[in-house]
């Protein structure tokens, strides 16, 4: 009984794992193999050259705006996933709330994740509404950006110019934080309030010790969703290395395995250190 329960639950999932050889495994493990060669597409067919790590050692020796666009990911990364993470858990805390209307500002918090593509966002930037409005008039705006070369500074400039942006990406953290936030038991609370403790201290003692895994799960979702985002500066010049004759599919190949790799890099690194932290204070 056991084996034909396996094998009806292996039938149920095949068409999905042929769908992933044929359609993910087989084009990931492609790209790695042109990564390493120099690609061209003739009336032929590809020809392919093998040239080792060349590809790779190019995009850091010499290609200065793949670097420059990493850094700049990394550093929009940086700002970007802890706003999106605290905004979201604000938000997620009042919509759980009981007041009226709920429903209507849950569809409003959630109805950009829908229509926030790609060429939408572009033609938002391009029409200049993805920052505060009239940010430009205060003076906090004229004094941060009369030097934008300071660390502090460019952070600052940053947010305010990208701030309506990072806000949008807060939809489906927000629907996590509020499940969360529904499954923990109203009677934790009703004991802590008996026992003196103030709203303050059962947000910290209770609330976000109860958030902390779905905190891990909304840090790496929204990691994921900046990183693959398609206005991505990154993805950008991948993409427009694609179609180079200089560079082409082979080098575009290497330059993605880079990006996969630090993406790899920062999740991992993300989630450790967030469930060390995590483990050390709420045990």
């Amino acid at each position: 009984m056991k084996s034909k329960s396996q094998l009806t639950g292996y039938l149920f999932i095949s068409p999905w794992i042929i769908g992933f050889i044929l359609f993910t495994a087989f084009p990931i493990l492609y790209s790695l193999y042109l990564s390493f060669h120099d690609v061209k597409i003739t009336t032929g067919g590809i020809e392919t050259v093998f040239v080792k790590f060349q590809n790779f050692e190019y995009a850091f020796a010499v290609d200065g705006q793949f670097t420059d666009s990493l850094l700049q990911y990394f550093r929009e990364l940086v700002i970007s996933v802890p706003i999106i993470i605290v905004f979201s858990l604000i938000i997620s805390i009042l919509l759980n709330q009981k007041v009226k209307f709920r429903g209507v500002f849950r569809t409003i918090f959630f109805l950009p994740v829908i229509i926030a593509s790609g060429p939408v966002m572009k033609e938002l930037i391009d029409q200049g509404v993805t920052t505060i409005p009239t940010i430009e008039t205060y003076a906090i705006y004229d004094m941060v950006s009369s030097n934008p070369g300071g660390f502090f500074n460019g952070i600052l400039l940053y947010l305010m110019d990208n701030m309506i942006m990072i806000l949008w990406f807060s939809g489906v953290q927000i629907l996590i934080f509020l499940a969360a936030l529904q499954k923990i038991d109203h009677q934790i609370y009703e004991a802590a309030k008996i026992d003196g403790a103030s709203n303050w201290e059962i947000f910290w003692k209770v609330t976000l010790p109860s958030l902390f895994p779905m905190i891990v799960v909304n840090l790496i979702y929204t990691i994921v969703t900046i990183s693959v985002f398609s206005l991505n500066p990154v993805i950008g010049h991948i993409q427009k290395n694609m179609f180079k004759v200089e560079t082409g599919f082979g080098y575009a190949s290497a330059l993605s395995w880079i990006y996969f790799i630090a993406i790899s890099v920062i999740l991992a690194i993300s989630v450790v250190l967030i469930s060390f932290r995590g483990k050390r204070k709420y045990g």
